[in-house]
């Protein structure tokens, strides 16, 4: 099955990083984000890839251009320009780069590139997150549903701490952070049907696939959500990127491969 993502966005909330790359090409262990999420869905046979390209979407075409060419000893003959490669550490992808545009939103995105996927059902992502959901479970959770769309449901977990306290305020103790929230949020890692077309507007560039298009499944209660309880996180600043990098280092928990 093939996979689509999103990859196009400016990533204002890490500007420091995404004034200078896409923030699907900032780097976790020496790989870009983006890498990580390809080589999830691989580890369960999906290498078929299309990713929607926007913002500096030509270093990302150059990334993977150039993909086998930087991860391949060389040895070049300057008199005539031969080159020979000596074994390499390559991919088993096959990925399809368009560029949707420079300011559409993802509902505008997801429709440019539904040519690519051949009328057939396929996945859909964020470029920015990783997690160790199981893309096997998932499938089976989708296709039992029977609906148009199924997407990974995650736990909110709050950015700041918490106060435990009685009702006459007397505090009991400081939680920080706490894992479970209680709410259920949009994690990505989707499984869409072809008739996700009946739900995208002919105009769909100022569409967010978030608000219209998602809200109209739920209307008809076309979409089913997947409860992922398990690791997930999404690199929206650069505190996110360090934390990341920490557990790439220590406990990389959605590494499959």
């Amino acid at each position: 099955m093939k996979v689509v993502i999103f990859a196009g966005g400016r990533g204002t909330r890490i500007s420091e990083e995404s004034t200078l790359r896409p923030k699907p090409m900032i780097e976790i262990g020496g790989k870009p984000i983006l890498w990580h999420i390809m080589k999830i869905y691989a580890a369960y046979g999906h290498n078929e890839f299309i990713i929607c390209l926007g913002y500096k979407g030509w270093m990302i075409k150059e990334y993977f251009a150039n993909y086998f060419l930087h991860n391949a000893d060389l040895t070049v003959d300057l008199s005539n320009g031969e080159k020979v490669y000596h074994g390499h550490n390559s991919e088993n992808f096959k990925v399809s780069l368009i560029d949707t545009g420079l300011d559409t939103m993802t509902a505008g995105r997801l429709k440019r590139v539904l040519p690519y996927t051949n009328n057939e059902p396929f996945m859909l992502t964020y470029g920015d997150g990783v997690s160790d959901v199981n893309i096997d479970e998932l499938l089976t959770f989708h296709k039992k549903s029977g609906k148009v769309c199924t997407m990974t449901a995650i736990q909110a977990t709050s950015r700041f701490g918490v106060i435990k306290m009685d009702d006459s305020g007397i505090i009991d103790k400081f939680e920080e952070k706490p894992e479970d929230s209680g709410t259920w949020i949009n994690g990505g890692f989707f499984v869409i049907e072809p008739e996700i077309k009946n739900y995208l507007p002919a105009d769909a560039d100022d569409v967010m696939w978030e608000r219209y298009p998602m809200d109209k499944l739920a209307e008809e209660k076309q979409i089913a959500a997947y409860r992922h309880n398990e690791f997930w996180k999404c690199m929206d600043t650069i505190r996110d990127r360090e934390e990341l990098e920490q557990l790439w280092e220590t406990k990389p928990v959605w590494k499959k491969w």
